[in-house]
């Protein structure tokens, strides 16, 4: 039986795929920080007690499958992500 997480009043198992685009993603400066990028989505990513199941990095843009609680909306999720990520 699959594993699910359970908050106060139910139990879920949501999972979305994200691709966003950085702006930047053709400079140096990019492809410079792209190795400690996944460290940073983590730690962003569990301030929203949200967990990456997976994700990669490919030349342009990058892809994440992301576990959120129903208790967040995705665009909030993902919306800080990108905010804090380009800070």
């Amino acid at each position: 039986m699959k594993e699910y997480q359970s908050l106060s009043h139910t139990r879920w198992d949501c999972k979305y795929h994200v691709v966003f685009i950085p702006k930047r993603s053709k400079s140096r400066i990019f492809w410079a920080l792209w190795k400690c990028l996944g460290d940073i989505i983590h730690d962003l990513a569990s301030c929203k007690e949200s967990k990456i199941v997976g994700g990669y990095l490919i030349s342009g843009h990058v892809q994440i499958c992301i576990s959120i609680p129903p208790k967040y909306a995705i665009s909030n999720v993902e919306g800080y992500l990108k905010c804090k990520r380009a800070i």
